[in-house]
This record gives C-alpha cells, structure tokens and sequence, in this order.
C-alpha cells in the first residue's frame, strides 16, 4: 500500500515539474551551450536551500521551488562524493534529450529523469 502511495506521490510530483518544463529545458541547454556544466541538475524544493540558483520561485501558482545547479556543485558541497562522480555520469541521461531533477520531498531525496 506504501509502495502505491509513493508511486502517486511520484506521479503528481513529476506532472508539477512538466509545468516548468519550457523554462527547465532553456536553462538546460544554457548551461551546456556556454560551457557551465554538461551534468544540469534541477533541484526541485518546498524549503529554504543552498543549493544552485534559483529559477522558479515559490508563488500562488506553485508551492513548490526549482534551482538550477549541475554535477560539479553536487560534488564540492559533498551530495556526490568525487569517487561516485563517474558513476553519476553513467547512469546520467542525455541532457538534450532528458532533465535531471533532484526532488527533495517528503518521499525523501531522489533523482527524476524526465524527458524533455
């Protein structure tokens, strides 16, 4: 029962990112066409963060944030550990053709990728 929760949980949590995605996939293709990370990671929030820059605010529309960060900040502030960065960059989707999310939620932290 817990497991389909957390699917659904999943579910609307994924169809609130697609609502930004037009503005995922400018900052996506920015960061990669002006040579500031090939690893773009969209860090989905409801609280306070240092992490990234912010690019969706929270607001009437959404209670939900969105920051712009990549690989390299994952690893200096010690998400990744540097030993794990290549691993991460495996198992890393194509940036042109999907965004990777990082969702803190109450379903805890998790990496989404969703096609562009």
């Amino acid at each position: 029962m817990d497991e389909i929760k957390s699917t659904e949980k999943l579910f609307i949590i994924e169809q609130k990112i697609k609502k930004f995605m037009p503005i995922i996939n400018k900052a996506s293709d920015a960061m990669m066409e002006n040579n500031i990370s090939q690893y773009p990671i969209f860090v989905m929030h409801k609280q306070v963060i240092a992490l990234g820059l912010s690019l969706v605010e929270k607001g009437p529309n959404s209670d939900w944030a969105i920051n712009v960060s990549n690989l390299e900040e994952f690893v200096s502030k010690k998400l990744i550990f540097e030993d794990k960065a290549d691993n991460f960059k495996m198992t890393y989707k194509d940036p042109k053709s999907f965004v990777c999310c990082f969702v803190l939620s109450d379903l805890g932290a998790q990496f989404l990728f969703l096609a562009k």
